[in-house]
């Protein structure tokens, strides 16, 4: 990160920033147990660790981000449902192509309020103050919501091998493309060598009878030594599986409902603008989104209150986050006079992870995290 873009005075004033919106700064561990992340991301992320081992063998990696860490503190200092917030400052490990692996964060996380609407209004606001601070004031804002997507699967009454699959690819484009255009009766694209090998184990469980079927998926991932993924045990595992093996033999073929969930999922633009179609989609679909459209427009009434001109907020239906505990609004900060597309801040909701890790319901919770070096680059470039 260029020192002469970003001070140690600019660092903090935001920390600063953070602590008097109620924040306590915290410094998790660099060295996290690798199979956390493993198990909550997928094993895709681990050609993106930095991994070694502890002296008994255990897997530890340098921690990728700081929101899991952060939750692991909040765990072991306390009741998980306690209220309480968090900021921090230091660097994450990721192995990308080019650039250094170490990547200076800032951010801040919100946990227990069960308030929603203000509490992701609140923490919105927050991560654009500090993008202020750091002195950039050209700002693109997009801004998501998995929940109208889950209420559409929902109200067209789709089998649940669809419905998990689609909720599943919410947030990657090309793939939920790819699946609605095989719900629509399309041939499933096999361009990709291991995907046919996978698409071929699953038509070999097509037919198969379940209790079978099961006991050889979880035969062959007990052989490959795995017990669990994403926080889904062996048999989980093997549901998937089954299910998938339905999916890949097409059945609950639905062109009429791919055609409505495209339609949906097109919806991009202003957010003021988009919550009047969300209002047209759901009148002409027949699809109640009452509950999660009031939701929406709450939160932006909350974020103009902040300050914040809903006509500047971009909202896009297909927005999301491809991983299993994020679980409603999400955002993210692009600056508009940057030279790339890259985001500069990330952020959402992510009500599912506490409980993951080990908490014995859901637990709210929402933050979001400040690339410094992306800021830098801007402020370096005199943007």
């Amino acid at each position: 990160m260029p020192q002469s873009s970003l001070t140690t005075d600019d660092i903090e004033t935001v920390l600063a920033l953070f602590k008097d919106a109620g924040h306590d700064k915290v410094s998790p561990p660099i060295l996290q147990p690798a199979d956390v992340f493993l198990d909550l991301v997928g094993e895709d992320i681990r050609r993106r660790l930095f991994l070694t081992n502890g002296t008994d063998g255990e897997d530890l990696c340098l921690r990728p981000d700081f929101t899991i860490p952060v939750c692991r503190l909040h765990l072991e200092n306390g009741a998980a449902a306690r209220q309480a917030a968090y900021c921090y400052h230091g660097p994450v490990f990721r192995q990308r192509a080019d650039g250094l692996g170490e990547i200076p964060q800032i951010g801040a996380e919100s946990l227990a309020r069960d308030d929603f609407v203000a509490a992701d209004a609140d923490m919105l606001a927050l991560s654009v103050k500090a993008v202020n601070q750091f002195g950039l004031s050209d700002l693109d804002i997009r801004i998501g919501d998995e929940t109208l997507f889950v209420e559409v699967l929902k109200g067209l009454d789709l089998p649940v091998v669809w419905q998990r699959r689609l909720r599943d690819l919410f947030g990657d484009t090309e793939k939920l493309s790819e699946a609605l255009s095989r719900m629509a009766g399309g041939e499933a694209n096999k361009d990709d060598e291991r995907r046919d090998v996978r698409l071929g184990f699953l038509s070999a469980l097509e037919g198969a009878h379940p209790t079978e079927a099961h006991a050889v998926v979880e035969d062959l991932l007990s052989i490959a030594g795995i017990s669990a993924v994403g926080g889904r045990t062996a048999g989980e595992i093997a549901d998937r599986f089954l299910e998938q093996a339905q999916l890949a033999s097409g059945a609950g073929s639905n062109p009429k409902a791919a055609e409505i969930l495209r339609r949906y999922l097109a919806i991009s633009g202003p957010a003021d603008t988009a919550a009047r179609e969300l209002e047209t989609f759901a009148a002409e679909t027949g699809i109640d989104l009452s509950e999660p459209i009031a939701s929406f427009r709450a939160r932006l009434d909350a974020l103009a209150a902040k300050g914040l001109a809903t006509q500047t907020l971009t909202f896009a239906a297909d927005f999301g986050r491809r991983l299993d505990y994020y679980s409603g609004f999400v955002f993210e900060i692009h600056g508009l006079n940057s030279p790339s597309d890259e985001q500069l801040v990330g952020g959402g909701r992510y009500d599912k992870l506490v409980q993951l890790l080990g908490a014995e319901t859901e637990v709210p919770a929402i933050g979001f995290s400040l690339w410094l070096d992306r800021i830098a680059k801007i402020k370096g470039a005199g943007a």
